[in-house]
């Protein structure tokens, strides 16, 4: 398999969690501003442009984040990534996989955008920004993980949109719940690794 990713962007969550469920890949770092990569056009590997892509062995390709991670969850379920079909967990993680991407992931996304001002990206922060990161820290406040005791691919992706703020200027540090999550997280094997492996650091 082959992992397309840029360092920090949003394929450190299917990293995270091809490396919990043990499998070998090979991560090709894709330049955003070219849209190249080692490879040639990255374009003509995925159309959208956009990362994460995973290729499979057979040149199938999956697109969408949070799709990549329920598909390498549903592909390994001896590494309990994801709760059984039919379970109520199930749909717990799968909630959360959506907020994050439709919800948490869009609007941090809006704070890296090179057409609005440092003022428009502040209220755009406080107004609509501070109620996830309430939220996302009161649920925290009585659970270690978004299923409580058990890592999730939930875990992979919310970690990995938190680990935005402070590149774009949103002190978090107050979110008592939120910074232990991220601390107990970078004790995680798996994540410390994908740091390293895209050339970055413990925050």
């Amino acid at each position: 398999m082959k992992l397309y990713y840029s360092p920090g962007s949003c394929g450190l969550a299917s990293q995270i969690a091809l490396r919990e469920a043990g499998q070998t890949y090979d991560l090709i770092k894709v330049d955003f501003k070219t849209k190249t990569t080692a490879e040639g056009d990255y374009l003509k590997i995925s159309p959208k442009g956009f990362i994460p892509a995973l290729k499979l062995d057979d040149g199938d390709l999956l697109t969408e984040g949070a799709v990549i991670l329920q598909w390498i969850a549903d592909k390994n379920p001896e590494s309990n990534l994801l709760p059984a079909f039919g379970t109520r967990e199930r749909y717990t993680v799968l909630e959360w996989l959506n907020f994050v991407a439709s919800d948490l992931h869009k609007g941090m996304a809006v704070m890296f955008s090179p057409f609005l001002d440092g003022a428009t990206k502040k209220r755009f922060a406080d107004g609509n920004l501070t109620s996830k990161f309430e939220y996302i820290d009161g649920h925290l406040s009585t659970n270690d993980y978004v299923l409580g005791a058990k890592f999730s691919v939930a875990d992979a992706y919310l970690y990995n949109v938190l680990s935005w703020p402070p590149r774009v200027n949103i002190d978090i540090s107050g979110y008592a719940s939120i910074r232990k999550f991220m601390n107990r997280m970078e004790q995680r094997t798996s994540v410390r690794e994908s740091l390293e492996a895209e050339g970055l650091s413990v925050s």
